[in-house]
């Protein structure tokens, strides 16, 4: 379903992402986890066409993100780490945008639009302005556009950022629910316990360089030790600079 191959993407004399291989497949719920800095955000930037990469392919769903973008994309949700919303619209005027560009008749956009609502606790101030909203709720809305035409990828950089624990429940009970409807789900996020809760495998980035990439038990039985995915984690990228040098 995700298909990314030999990617890298040069800043001048930064190298962001180097040489990344991952395969994904449909129905996974897949975890990129890496330190600050680590190259998540652009390689998922890469993946929604937002970037170009310097070499490498991406492919979305079998469609190549460069070559068939508009196809790749009509597939793809996309939930960045902050979230660009129209502020002079209203939530429930941005959900009609949304819906209108993935080209949903309005009935379907009525549906999805009062489902999601009431899932997610929106019906009290949809119809407010969005310059209003808090950061959570700003995270609900962008979530509430991200599945409001099903896609069949969902790409989602920091899910939890401002939402309380009962919405940020919620949210993994949806993501939860989309995998396991044969939708594919990649999620970069610090929150190693979100990795571990939800993940159907992991991948470790650090300085652009793929780490590992498995299941959370396999990296927690590693050489024979039981460790926890914060402690493993930690180890894997200390590792890492030891040997390349910070």
């Amino acid at each position: 379903m995700i298909q990314i191959e030999q990617l890298s993407k040069q800043f001048s004399s930064t190298l962001a992402v180097n040489d990344l291989s991952l395969h994904i497949e449909k129905g996974e719920l897949f975890c990129f986890l890496g330190p600050n800095g680590a190259g998540k955000t652009t390689t998922i930037k890469m993946m929604v066409g937002l970037m170009t990469p310097s070499s490498g392919t991406i492919t979305m769903g079998g469609y190549d993100i460069e070559k068939e973008a508009q196809q790749a994309k009509a597939i793809i949700g996309y939930v960045p780490d902050a979230a660009f919303l129209y502020q002079h619209l209203t939530g429930l005027e941005l959900m009609t945008m949304v819906g209108q560009l993935y080209s949903l008749d309005n009935a379907s956009i009525q549906r999805e639009q009062e489902q999601l609502s009431e899932r997610l606790f929106m019906n009290d101030w949809l119809g407010d302005r969005i310059s209003g909203y808090s950061q959570g709720m700003k995270q609900r809305l962008a979530f509430a556009s991200a599945f409001l035409h099903k896609p069949e990828i969902l790409v989602i950089d920091e899910p939890m950022v401002g939402l309380d624990p009962k919405t940020a429940r919620i949210i993994k009970d949806m993501l939860k629910e989309w995998s396991q409807a044969g939708n594919t789900v990649f999620i970069s996020t610090h929150n190693l316990h979100v990795a571990e809760e939800l993940s159907d495998r992991i991948a470790i980035i650090n300085r652009g360089k793929l780490l590992g990439v498995g299941t959370v038990e396999s990296f927690r039985s590693v050489s024979g030790e039981k460790e926890n995915l914060e402690e493993r984690f930690l180890r894997i990228v200390e590792e890492e600079e030891q040997t390349n040098g910070r």
